[in-house]
């Protein structure tokens, strides 16, 4: 079973990110999912983000690595669109990573300084249609990532919402996340195998 480090999204730790992780509690993993907003919650994006740029965009990603420190290197690194900058560049630099899952978004790996392990397994998921992950440079990011390594899938689902996966949000596509946490659950299988 799986250690996994899951980052949330730029509306806060929401009851939905929590039912994510119940979800992949339910099948046997340990899932921490810190809180990088000290409490607060938003319902835009645009709030969200405002937030955010109060704070610095830095300090925010910071917390994400340094809460990290808390936890063993040989660990999964997750996150829902604003905590992939901070999972990413986690399973990218910090030795022993077993694995990502980068979701709704991806950043360049040049961004970090050094390429992606080769070795090091990744899925990122977006919907198709998504304007902040089709029209932003994350869908083109996420293509040269998985050109890049071994172990890399990318899976895009019809649509055009940004927090599919957040069952406490309008945006949220039940099939999609039905089908996405089918494949979550087995890219950690695979990383038990």
């Amino acid at each position: 079973m799986a250690e996994i480090l899951l980052l949330h999204h730029a509306l806060g730790l929401t009851k939905g990110i929590h039912a994510f992780a119940d979800e992949l509690r339910g099948t046997g993993h340990t899932v921490h999912v810190p809180d990088l907003f000290d409490g607060h919650l938003f319902t835009t994006i645009e709030d969200g983000m405002a937030y955010v740029n109060e704070i610095g965009f830095e300090e925010i990603t910071e917390r994400g690595i340094r809460v990290a420190s808390e936890f063993p290197h040989e660990i999964v690194y997750a996150g829902f669109s604003l905590g992939v900058v901070a999972a990413q560049k986690l399973a990218q630099t910090r030795e022993g990573s077993r694995g990502a899952l980068l979701f709704y978004s991806c950043v360049p790996t040049s961004m970090f300084g050094s390429p992606w392990p080769a070795e090091l397994p990744v899925q990122i998921h977006g919907m198709d249609g998504d304007p902040y992950f089709v029209d932003e440079g994350d869908i083109e990011a996420a293509r040269e990532l998985v050109t890049t390594a071994d172990h890399a899938e990318l899976f895009l689902y019809p649509g055009d919402q940004h927090l599919f996966a957040d069952s406490s949000l309008p945006s949220y596509d039940a099939d999609a996340t039905t089908l996405l946490l089918q494949r979550v659950l087995e890219f950690l299988r695979h990383l038990d195998a």
